[in-house]
């Protein structure tokens, strides 16, 4: 495979994607998420992406959508990247993060609504991550990351660097213990003096939240590596006494926590999660006054999204198997009240968020299916309004159909069929999710070349939910602790099996990709199933003592396998693809980003290296300015064309559609 392929029509076929979808220079909101209330109920802020070249990352911008009109107005410039924008109690004020004075250094800065000028708050040393209006309008709660923290596994896993380090190019890194540039830390700006003060002492706060106007609630460790949130708990901070006191210590990962307008009652989700930022499971609420700790029911629903609507009400929303939910749930009496389900529509950020309106029951949230766009919708009185649709360039799909099956063990397993236009069986590929405790839900596919690419050829893809997936409670994510490599195995083949039954999917041209723990099963599933005619791993970690010792979150492994690299019987070497890939006949395209601390790199070599040991057919891509995936342009098309080419070469479709001049189909 050669190192420069933009000659290539793949190449030119994925950058048309990407301008059909992003419009670049048109000051065109291609994506949208993070949705806030604006200045009055009738408009709603949100981070909107905007691309003005394609041989640049996409900037980001604060944007408003107007309710009555349908209409959508940028309203920050930049430079760089905007952000996370929170409007002031008195609605007189919005704060928001950007970097526009240096790249990757994100800073409060504040916009007026009314003339749209833009001031700058105090500066951090670190970058900010978030920041939270007090509930009297007085204070800023602001999280700041040091420059040596680590981005999460779903933000690229790199670390950021300091911005200014002022030491000469031949100057070593030096690796020891973890230093105060890698914590995590609280900080209350007061808007009137603009003084600055940090509370949070010694523990590295990963997520914080007001509890009334002088105390916060905090998901905090005393570590800072990344590693250290998979133990996190949960206390408060008293910003009258400084005191911080211990309130929960879970047996999982806890994340979300957002308090009742009062500041007695909290709000917070529990779950095994294998990613932070991602926490879907159980809702838990905690009395503050008297300590008491209960587990409130949600339909089914493994709750991503938390939001108080009065002191005894709560907004949320999550996945119940393949079905985004929204409910309201009543914290006195434990009613739940389903407003609004589907199957066929979800929110676009994975999180489920929707953000509450004036009256109760109703709700906007971000609309998408597999083949629309993002927009904003609203739920009013149970019935879902959405302005007209923006086209994108979904026509390649013929439709996104639900797949149910049973694995050998009996047990029911879910996920979806994407169908190119055409006759059955199929070429098909095999896409794993991360995580694993992640599940596919109906993204739109404009962000996701290398599938509409893929279809466009006359490809089905296959996404399954296997066990341990989120969105059918803790019993199904259960199911692949300590067993990773183990029944989630058959879980795919049994359902590749069901696809080649149905006559679907053609059991001589199958091909398996995916990215992280989807990576990892795309090496695993190659030594254990001579089927596949191709492979692409992204991210994967292929040998779990290497991962354990070189990544940044050795807990992971740790919970997932339920063992120790010492037992030499054990499972860190009889699940590691790398031990394994002399069964593989796959030829195989490993990618990886150069920058990656989740998976480093060097797990992909050692595969690669395995497979050219035993004459299989491998290569590694290594994208020098990525993390974990490959998520910014003009990489990410270059990654679409190679995935694309890597198959076609391999496990060619038959009867493709043949792309004309424009980049349609016929």
């Amino acid at each position: 495979m050669k190192r420069d392929i933009r000659t290539s029509d793949a190449f030119h076929e994925a950058r048309r994607l990407a301008e059909e979808v992003h419009r670049p220079g048109e000051n065109f909101v291609s994506d949208i998420a993070d949705i806030q209330v604006s200045t009055d109920a009738t408009r709603i802020l949100f981070t909107g992406t905007a691309v003005d070249n394609l041989d640049e990352t996409g900037a980001t911008r604060i944007c408003e959508f107007d309710l009555v009109e349908g209409s959508v107005r940028i309203l920050t410039s930049g430079p760089h990247c905007d952000r996370h924008a929170r409007t002031a109690p008195d609605r007189t004020t919005i704060a928001f993060l950007s970097d526009r004075d240096r790249p990757a250094d994100f800073q409060v800065f504040y916009l007026d609504p009314g003339t749209l000028n833009v001031t700058p708050g105090p500066k951090v040393d670190g970058w900010t991550e978030y920041c939270e209006w007090s509930p009297d309008g007085r204070r800023i709660l602001v999280g700041v990351a040091g420059h040596g923290a680590e981005l999460s596994s779903g933000q690229g896993a790199h670390k950021t660097s300091k911005i200014a380090d002022n030491v000469p190019d031949w100057m070593p890194d030096v690796i020891g213990q973890p230093t105060d540039e890698m914590r995590r830390s609280a900080w209350i700006v007061d808007v009137a003096t603009g003084e600055l003060s940090c509370v949070s002492g010694a523990e590295n706060v990963w997520e914080a939240t007001w509890c009334g106007n002088d105390r916060l609630a905090i998901v905090c460790s005393r570590e800072p590596g990344e590693g250290a949130w998979y133990a996190a708990g949960l206390s408060t901070i008293d910003l009258t006494t400084s005191i911080i006191a211990p309130v929960y210590q879970p047996t999982s990962q806890i994340g979300l926590p957002r308090a009742s307008p009062s500041g007695r009652y909290l709000a917070f989700i529990e779950a095994i999660c294998s990613d932070r930022g991602y926490v879907a499971g159980d809702l838990r609420l905690c009395d503050l006054h008297d300590g008491t700790l209960r587990t409130l029911q949600t339909s089914q629903v493994d709750t991503s999204y938390i939001e108080w609507r009065s002191d005894k009400d709560l907004l949320i929303a999550g996945h119940r198997g393949l079905e985004t939910v929204v409910c309201s749930v009543d914290t006195g009496n434990g009613a739940v009240k389903e407003l609004w389900q589907s199957t066929e529509v979800t929110t676009a950020e994975i999180h489920a968020t929707v953000l509450g309106l004036e009256e109760p029951d109703d709700f906007a949230f971000v609309r998408e299916t597999f083949l629309d766009r993002p927009c904003i919708a609203t739920v009013r009185d149970g019935t879902l309004h959405v302005p007209p649709p923006e086209s994108g360039p979904t026509d390649v799909c013929a439709g996104a159909v639900a797949i149910r099956w049973h694995a050998p063990d009996g047990l029911e397993i879910e996920g979806w069929l994407l169908k190119p236009h055409g006759q059955a069986p199929y070429a098909t590929i095999l896409e794993v999710h991360g995580g694993p405790v992640l599940h596919w839900r109906p993204f739109w596919l404009g962000r996701w070349a290398t599938a509409l690419m893929l279809l466009r050829r006359g490809y089905a893809v296959f996404l399954p939910n296997p066990r341990g997936s989120s969105g059918r409670g803790q019993a199904f994510v259960a199911h692949v602790v300590g067993d990773v490599g183990g029944a989630d195995t058959m879980d795919f083949l049994s359902g590749i099996d069901h696809l080649v039954k149905a006559g679907i999917a053609d059991g001589s041209r199958l091909g398996v990709t995916g990215l992280s723990y989807g990576g990892f099963m795309t090496c695993w599933l190659t030594t254990q199933d001579s089927r596949f005619g191709a492979a692409i791993s992204v991210g994967p970690a292929t040998n779990h003592v290497s991962h354990h010792l070189l990544g940044n979150i050795p807990q992971f492994d740790s919970l997932f396998l339920q063992d120790h690299y010492t037992n030499l019987s054990g499972s860190y070497y009889s699940r590691s693809p790398l031990l394994q890939a002399h069964h593989s006949t796959t030829p195989t395209m490993l990618v990886c980003g150069a920058l990656d601390r989740c998976t480093p790199p060097e797990e992909a070599l050692q595969f690669h290296y395995a497979l050219l040991e035993n004459n299989v057919t491998s290569v590694v891509v290594r994208y020098p300015q990525e993390g974990h995936g490959v998520h910014a342009m003009p990489a990410a098309i270059d990654f679409a064309a190679r995935s694309v080419m890597w198959f076609e070469t391999h496990i060619p479709a038959r009867n493709p559609f043949t792309t004309i001049s424009n980049g349609s189909t016929r």
